[in-house]
């Protein structure tokens, strides 16, 4: 998790005693010198620049999200077991959104508001493509649904809030570009966010309207791409989520067949993918990969970077495909042959006793 960056002047609480209030220090003369028009985003009158204003995580649809993963876990090496991050309040129903990886192989999910209150959730969808979870409280928290924006025309320099529930943070997009991730996971265009900013797991980035355009995914070292070390979030497209939305809700999972899924993490080296990470049971694993091989090729093709390798297993038909990798193992190279599952066939289950 990078540092809370300096000047931009990012409020976090420090307790949820009684009504959650957030009183961020400048934040309406950086809001303002970015544009945002605060009767949007708080219904309220703005006040004059550089005004000491207390906010409410209320006035902003977001909600504390606890996840406690299964004892078994396979995420739990690498999540851990006791998670938490911010749900996104979308329908007056409960139907709550975050960023998946939070509620991954959860055996408990409990959602708390700005009073202080836990009511317990349960998982309706974790869509591995996209990223995206969807959570349904067990009673409709008292926090008025946000509305989606149009993510797909977003500008750079765009001011936003990064809104998660123990903070709010002005910033800008500065970019929006393809996403490739060592875990076999790709977007095709994610929105980068700068300065850097702490509790963005599931966090809320919002226009200067209100609507939501995307959920917080990650912390990264190089928001701007190419050789500048700009220090930024990524945040998952709203775009991508409306599509799949009524499939999410209706059967907790896209209609389209499921990705092939290896279970490898590669690091990208000029094109070639070194192993860094074989899941124990995974196809990868049980077809012999190891840490220290390079892939450079799959179905006789050479691989071009994780993009580039991504876009040819995916290609190569739907899960349970068997997939023919090119593969250096010390000074030989070897084809070796994955049979690959469904990912979300591989992680444990809530168990249903």
């Amino acid at each position: 998790m990078l540092p809370c960056p300096a000047p931009v002047g990012i409020c976090r609480t420090k307790s949820f005693k009684n009504k959650l209030t957030m009183v961020v220090s400048g934040w309406l003369f950086v809001a303002a010198s970015l544009g945002f028009i605060t009767t949007q985003v708080q219904g309220a009158e703005a006040p004059p620049p550089g005004a000491r204003v207390p906010l409410t995580v209320d006035a902003f649809s977001v909600v504390k999200v606890r996840v406690k993963a299964v004892s078994d876990a396979r995420s739990r090496n690498t999540l851990g077991r006791d998670r938490e991050g911010t749900g996104i309040v979308i329908d007056s129903s409960g139907l709550i959104l975050t960023i998946g990886y939070l509620v991954q192989e959860a055996d408990s999910v409990d959602i708390s508001t700005a009073d202080g209150r836990g009511v317990p959730a349960s998982v309706i969808a974790y869509d591995y493509t996209t990223g995206f979870g969807l959570l349904r409280a067990a009673k409709p928290p008292a926090v008025k649904p946000i509305a989606f924006g149009d993510s797909a025309t977003v500008p750079d320099r765009e001011p936003v809030l990064i809104v998660g529930f123990d903070g709010v943070a002005p910033a800008f997009v500065v970019s929006r570009r393809p996403f490739a991730a060592y875990w076999e996971y790709l977007l095709d265009e994610a929105i980068y966010t700068a300065p850097a900013t702490v509790n963005w797991q599931g966090a809320a980035l919002i226009n200067k309207e209100g609507k939501l355009l995307g959920v917080g995914s990650l912390a990264v070292g190089n928001a701007l791409g190419g050789q500048a070390q700009v220090p930024g979030n990524l945040f998952v497209p709203i775009d991508l989520l409306k599509p799949i939305l009524g499939d999410l809700i209706a059967q907790g999972r896209v209609s389209s067949k499921p990705r092939p899924w290896l279970g490898v993490s590669t690091q990208d080296m000029q094109g070639k993918l070194l192993v860094t990470r074989v899941s124990p049971d995974s196809p990868a694993e049980q077809a012999g990969l190891a840490n220290g091989d390079i892939i450079l090729g799959i179905r006789g093709e050479l691989v071009k970077g994780h993009t580039d390798f991504y876009r040819k297993l995916w290609a190569s038909g739907d899960a349970g495909t068997n997939v023919v990798l090119d593969v250096l193992k010390g000074a030989e190279v070897r084809k070796l042959e994955v049979h690959s599952m469904d990912r979300e066939k591989y992680l444990r289950p809530k168990p249903t006793y």
